[in-house]
């Protein structure tokens, strides 16, 4: 399974129509302000159709084009790479000159296609999103042990709680102290 490292995008022109591939890793099945950003940088455009992976979930959007023609296509292409934690949106400027079904599906692709050319691509790999609490004399410990982990927030109370994904290789080593799962998920292979 993998993802993009950075955002991408690449532009190509088909019978007079613009279709404007852009490629977001996303960090979250919420993509409502991906879109809207989307929407605002190309404000004009036709059409925004999109197909998203996340996890386990799975979505796409036509956006208006003929069912079928845009948001299935594109996410073919992703699922056929294996790409994951991402979002994948064609903005269509319309150029006068109808496509049909199949020419639209083509373009669809070919667009996402040959923006994932330019893209990077990481690795990832199963892991957690995982809560461990401990005593203050044990921060340098977990810290160390979570030194190539992604750390998201820091509470210090009685005891110090951090909230982190972690793989299944650093959960294990994480074993003596309190450590909760709070979801399954894929992460970034460091």
């Amino acid at each position: 399974m993998k993802t993009i490292l950075h955002p991408i995008s690449h532009e190509i022109v088909i019978k007079n129509s613009r279709f404007i591939g852009i490629l977001l890793p996303i960090d979250s099945s919420d993509i409502h302000s991906y879109l809207r950003n989307i929407q605002e940088e190309y404000p004009k455009a036709t059409h925004y159709c999109y197909a998203t992976i996340y996890d386990q979930e799975k979505h796409s959007s036509d956006d208006g084009e003929p069912g079928g023609t845009a948001g299935m296509p594109i996410l073919n292409v992703l699922e056929k790479e294996d790409l994951n934690h991402i979002l994948a949106v064609v903005v269509r400027y319309f150029g006068g000159i109808k496509l049909g079904a199949g020419g639209l599906v083509r373009a669809y692709t070919k667009t996402i296609t040959e923006t994932l050319k330019n893209a990077e691509l990481i690795e990832l790999v199963p892991g957690y999103k995982v809560q461990i609490v401990f005593p203050y004399e044990e921060e340098k410990n977990v810290l160390y042990l979570l030194k190539n982990s992604t750390i998201l927030s820091k509470e210090y109370l009685e005891n110090i709680t951090y909230t982190c994904f972690v793989d299944s290789e650093i959960y294990s080593k994480l074993s003596s102290y309190s450590v909760s799962i709070l979801e399954e998920c894929s992460i970034q292979k460091l």
